[in-house]
Formats: structure tokens, C-alpha cells, sequence
């Protein structure tokens, strides 16, 4: 049942809470708590029943929000930020915080943590090759690889529910986010899906 998957899923998320407790305890009363950055963030979400489905397997928000914290000396404390950040991002400003010079051309780029980020900031999110959502603080725009369209404004509908896609009035919204979707995804090589069909 929902309620039962929902009961287990909140267990989970309450455990593994107190379990991060715990570590920071430990941080905090080691001689080393002065010169510890700490990173935290997981795995993305899952579905509970929202738009009739469970699972993790969809370009909704729900399914692809991740958290990220991150603390570290002379950080300011108490920023929070609903910007869209990438995991890309993260190997290039832990880096940026160890005062470790990253030579490799990367894609990520490393946070700017003495302020807010930027809300027009933006995240792409694959599924598959041409399966592709871009999250803003605002919006989100996602294309299918048949060539249907979601758009959403969490303004007005924080839930997703109403497809905004072949609305006149966003347009223009949409296509600055589709600008910005990857033009010629990599194509999984054949061997690696006959690989993936076997497991």
C-alpha cells in the first residue's frame, strides 16, 4: 500500500538522519573540527503516489532533486539557496574549498559560497540519450525523445501538474531553457547495451 511504502521510506530518511548526527558529533568533538570541509548529499528521490506513480525513473522534480550541504571553515553560515546546482559541480568546489588546483577541463564549475547563487542558474537532468529536463529556481522545461514537451512554473504550480509547454504566454521561457538542453547527446555504444540487457 502508499501508506506502507510511505511509512518505510520516511524510516529510512529519519535513520539515516541520525546517523548523520552522529558523525558530526564525532566531527565536532575531534581535534579536527576546525579544519573539516563536510559535504553532505544523497542519492536522488523517489516517487510516493504523486502523479500516480512510485520509483525513481521519471525527469520530474520529485525524482531528480537531490540535497547538498556543505560546511567548511570560514564559510558564511546559514545560506540556503533554491538555485539549481549540478552534481557536476560538486568534485570542482570541494576542490575550490581543499585549495587543491584542478588542472582537467571539467564541466562542473565550483559554487560561489560566500553568496547566493544565481536564481537563473540551471541543471540539466538526462534520462537516455534525447531525454532531457533544465530546472531553474523557477521552472522547469523537459523534451522526450518522441518530441513531446513538459514546461512548468513552480510559481504558480510547485507540483507539476499543469503543462504549460503549448502556452503562447511561455514561449519565450521555453525557448531559453530548450536553448540550453544538450544538441547532440552521446549515443550509448551497442556493446554496453547488450551488456545492460543481460543483467
Amino acid at each position: 500500500s502508499w501508506e506502507s511504502k510511505v511509512h518505510a521510506y520516511l524510516a529510512c530518511i529519519s535513520y539515516v538522519d541520525s546517523q548523520v548526527g552522529r558523525v558530526l558529533d564525532a566531527i565536532e568533538a575531534s581535534d579536527k573540527a576546525d579544519n573539516t570541509i563536510i559535504c553532505l548529499l544523497s542519492d536522488h528521490g523517489y516517487h510516493l503516489g504523486e502523479k500516480s506513480i512510485s520509483g525513481k525513473n521519471s525527469l520530474w522534480d520529485r525524482a531528480t532533486r537531490v540535497p547538498l550541504i556543505l560546511s567548511a571553515p570560514n564559510l558564511p553560515t546559514g545560506l540556503k539557496n533554491a538555485s539549481a546546482v549540478e552534481l557536476l559541480d560538486v568534485y570542482p568546489t570541494l576542490a575550490k574549498l581543499a585549495n587543491v588546483n584542478v588542472d582537467a577541463v571539467l564541466d562542473g564549475s565550483p559554487l560561489p559560497l560566500d553568496a547566493e547563487l544565481d536564481a537563473t542558474r540551471a541543471a540539466i537532468t538526462c534520462s537516455g540519450p534525447y531525454n532531457q529536463a533544465i530546472r531553474t529556481a523557477t521552472h522547469r522545461y523537459i523534451r522526450y525523445l518522441d518530441g513531446s514537451e513538459e514546461l512548468y512554473d513552480y510559481s504558480k504550480d510547485p507540483n507539476e501538474h499543469i503543462n504549460l509547454a503549448q502556452d503562447r504566454h511561455y514561449a519565450a521561457i521555453k525557448a531559453q531553457l530548450e536553448a540550453q538542453l544538450i544538441q547532440n547527446p552521446v549515443m550509448p555504444l551497442p556493446e554496453a547495451n547488450s551488456r545492460l540487457s543481460t543483467l
